[in-house]
């Protein structure tokens, strides 16, 4: 099976333009392509994972990819998906940002000399002349088409900016300057870019010429990817300081039993043959193709010790009850209140609550429980002098833990 056939039957592409085309391009190893990144946090969640993967399996079959980096598309903000306009960010947000993107992309993709890119848009986009843009690019935009794109129609009601609605045409921009600049033939993003990615590539084709390799291809991210990287907590991070990787591990462990085997084709490595011999998998061979999931994305965004560690931990606490290796959060004595702490500070602190309405609602419906003790006053305090040493073990739910410790 070549790369191409190998990422339908993976479930990862959702709509493509010049599919013959595209498929000759990518199983050849003659695609140059870009994914963009706009740096709106300091880590890649599990939505960019989906991403850096399929960047991954491209370039492990001889093509290029170009890891764009929107220094200059961050400071406006995509409406795509949204409701509401983006925080603004100061450039040095964006900056520090995108420092952190290029630490944590590099685990992932090898860049280098033929290899792949690295490059940010701001070294291009805020260096344009505002009238020199708009007679280079401005005829090429159909103002009736571009309110008629979905990324767009979901925010007029609620409003949209004109600084938003420049969005698509500096994104469209991107591609041409890509083109220009390394051949980029192709580019990819989830299916909420779809507008804007077809802006690209009509520019081209305007531009240069209706030849030109100008192809767009999405993947399933918006239905299904970013709904997988999404949990009560908020986003699950790459970074290990913002999700640990135990954490990390019994997120993918504790998914919903219909979209397991979906995540392990559209995320791990693992050959489809295998995969394939796991379809009537239940009960408990069901648990274990989830330990599988957890252990192998686990490996490979925090190394196989860090995984090794995890499951290890997770084991521990379900079929033992041990402590041992389980993720601990560390309080100092700002957070204590005359000498204690109240269990909904903990189950924010510890992040096991998004909010202290969730932890008031968790504990009062009799999920919490301290030291295998069940909690259900909200107004319960626990006094310093217990939390040190090896603390106590803080339990949310079934399989939700941290170790409470004060330092």
């Amino acid at each position: 099976m070549q790369i191409y056939e190998e990422l339908v039957a993976r479930g990862l592409i959702a709509q493509v333009t010049d599919e013959k085309e595209i498929k000759e391009l990518i199983n050849s190893g003659n695609a140059v392509f870009y994914i963009g990144f706009d740096p709106t946090a300091d880590s890649l969640h599990v939505g960019h994972f989906m991403t850096l993967c399929l960047m991954k399996r491209l370039q492990m079959a001889g093509n290029k990819p170009i890891a764009l980096l929107g220094g200059g598309t961050g400071m406006i903000g995509d409406p795509s998906g949204k409701t509401d306009m983006r925080k603004m960010l100061t450039k040095e947000d964006i900056d520090h940002n995108i420092e952190c993107f290029r630490k944590q992309m590099s685990r992932f993709i090898e860049f280098g000399e033929d290899k792949a890119r690295m490059v940010n848009n701001a070294d291009w986009l805020l260096k344009l002349n505002y009238v020199e843009l708009l007679r280079e690019v401005g005829a090429c935009f159909s103002v009736n088409n571009m309110l008629r794109a979905e990324c767009y129609k979901q925010r007029m009601e609620r409003g949209l900016t004109f600084l938003e609605f420049n969005y698509m045409i500096m994104q469209s921009y991107d591609f041409l300057e890509l083109y220009r600049r390394y051949g980029c033939n192709l580019q990819f993003g989830g299916d909420d870019q779809w507008s804007n990615m077809l802006g690209g590539t009509e520019l081209i084709r305007k531009k240069l010429s209706r030849d030109a390799y100008a192809m767009t291809i999405t993947l399933l991210l918006n239905s299904e990817g970013k709904k997988m990287g999404k949990t009560v907590s908020g986003a699950v991070w790459l970074d290990p300081e913002k999700t640990t990787p135990y954490d990390f591990y019994q997120y993918w462990r504790n998914i919903d039993d219909a979209d397991v085997l979906k995540c392990i084709r559209m995320l791990t490595f693992l050959p489809l043959d295998e995969i394939d011999r796991m379809n009537d998998w239940e009960g408990a061979k069901l648990n274990e193709a989830k330990e599988i999931l957890g252990y192998e994305l686990t490996g490979l965004v925090h190394g196989k010790e860090a995984a090794d560690k995890a499951q290890e931990a997770a084991r521990n606490i379900f079929s033992q009850g041990s402590s041992e290796n389980m993720p601990v959060c560390m309080i100092g004595e700002e957070d204590l209140k005359d000498g204690a702490i109240d269990i909904l500070s903990m189950l924010v602190k510890s992040s096991l609550s998004e909010s202290r309405n969730e932890a008031r609602r968790a504990v009062t419906q009799g999920g919490v429980s301290v030291d295998g003790q069940k909690i259900t006053d909200p107004f319960a305090s626990f006094a310093g002098e217990r939390l040190k040493g090896d603390g106590v073990v803080l339990k949310k739910g079934k399989k939700s833990f941290k170790k409470i410790v004060l330092s």
